[in-house]
């Protein structure tokens, strides 16, 4: 089959790279992709927000399944626009994908479905805001209600951070705070099946030990060896499948990557948000331990015939994701500053760059994003795969370069 990737990050060039080695995949594009996608698929310089040019080029190409990778072009409807075509595709419709654009949305499906989340007040004046904060007081947990990149959310003990955040957006959640270690699962869903893929956990911030501001996400692994058995068939029982039958009760049918943020709380599971895709960094090490071929999951989802599709099957041992962002991230980011050591790199057993922020630029691969690379390392256990990562880590180099050395440190 020939499939055709939407996007040019990191989360896309994992994907495009699982399905050029998937044997079932004859061609794969993508547009606008990024140098590192270059390597394993044909890139189309084509505007992935523009719903109507992505569709004239997945009829163009004759393609089979069309993936959409981030989360503004399925708000936008650019899924919808591929699908009147009559082109399966692997991501939810605009008003699914309300699950991620909104989450005052998200909030009110999971109250419908039953789906234990942290409470929260929604607001849109700053008076609203203030009364919210007394109520559920410290440490503040404000969201932005619509789309920020992986960045619209600030938890301090900072009243006035809080307020000063808050003021920035239109329309804000501001939660309980939820405590214990996050995790991050995906599933695939057709909008009735619901596979979920095995744990991970991100490190969201900047810094070393989980300080300074939030990021997209400066790294991953999975499995998680510390997490409560039975972890997978809990949260499928009480979060996912609810949720799926809830958005198909409304008419709404979720089709795609449903992605729940977790919080393992003192008083349980906890939903932290949905997210309507694959997650960034998250996806980079799930990819590389994913044993099942990825297009028949995918084709089964955007065309509901995913009880036909085998569950996904894993290979045994870890993956651990370091992120390389630019100098200045995430405040700023710096660009053209020029890559090296990416073939030294991968020239190491078990490891591969994922690229995410970068560019050619006179011939040479330079910076051009916040979170420039993911170098990922696999292993028999997890100590195994981070010595992989960090040994890649160590053989790239840029202007500014900056990385956490904690990633998966302390399991």
């Amino acid at each position: 089959m020939k499939t055709l990737v939407i996007g040019t990050g990191g989360r896309e060039h994992a994907l495009a790279r699982a399905l050029s080695r998937d044997p079932g995949v004859s061609e794969v594009h993508a547009a606008p992709g990024n140098p590192g996608i270059a390597a394993v698929a044909t890139l189309h310089d084509v505007d992935p927000m523009d719903g109507e040019a992505v569709a004239a080029l997945a009829l163009d190409l004759g393609v089979d399944l069309v993936v959409v990778g981030p989360e503004a072009p399925l708000v936008a409807g650019v899924a919808d626009a591929v699908t009147t075509r009559g082109i399966p595709v692997f991501g939810p419709s605009a008003t699914a994908a309300r699950l991620e654009g909104s989450k005052a949305f998200a909030k009110d499906v999971m109250a419908a479905a039953g789906v234990p989340t942290a409470a929260a007040r929604s607001c849109t004046t700053a008076e609203q805001v203030a009364a919210a904060l007394d109520e559920y007081g410290a440490p503040y947990v404000v969201k932005d209600d619509g789309l920020a990149a992986g960045k619209g959310v600030v938890v301090t003990d900072d009243r006035q951070a809080a307020l000063d955040h808050a003021a920035q957006c239109e329309r804000v959640l501001v939660e309980e705070y939820l405590d214990g270690p996050e995790v991050s699962l995906f599933a695939i869903t057709d909008g009735r099946t619901v596979y979920p893929l095995q744990p991970a956990q991100d490190f969201k911030r900047i810094f070393d030990g989980d300080a300074g501001p939030n990021t997209g996400g400066m790294g991953a692994y999975t499995p998680l060896p510390w997490a409560p058995e039975g972890l997978v068939d809990e949260v499928l029982a009480t979060v996912l499948q609810p949720t799926v039958d809830e958005m198909a009760r409304r008419g709404a049918p979720f089709a795609g990557l449903l992605y729940a943020g977790l919080a393992l709380t003192s008083q349980g599971v906890r939903v932290v948000e949905f997210n309507a895709r694959f997650g960034d960094p998250e996806t980079q090490p799930l990819l590389a331990l994913l044993d099942s071929p990825l297009s028949p999951l995918l084709l089964g989802a955007a065309t509901g015939t995913l009880a036909e599709v085998p569950p996904p099957a894993w290979k045994p041992g870890s993956a651990v994701g370091v992120v390389l962002a630019s100098k200045g991230y995430p405040e700023t980011a710096s660009k053209g500053d020029v890559i090296s050591g990416l073939d030294a790199a991968e020239a190491l057993a078990g490891v591969h760059v994922i690229q995410a922020g970068t560019a050619i630029a006179d011939g040479q691969l330079v910076t051009a994003g916040g979170r420039v690379l993911a170098v990922v390392g696999t292993g028999t256990d997890l100590t195994a795969a981070r010595q992989a990562a960090y040994a890649g880590v160590a053989r790239i180099d840029f202007p500014g370069a900056q990385h956490r050395t904690d990633i998966a440190a302390s399991v």
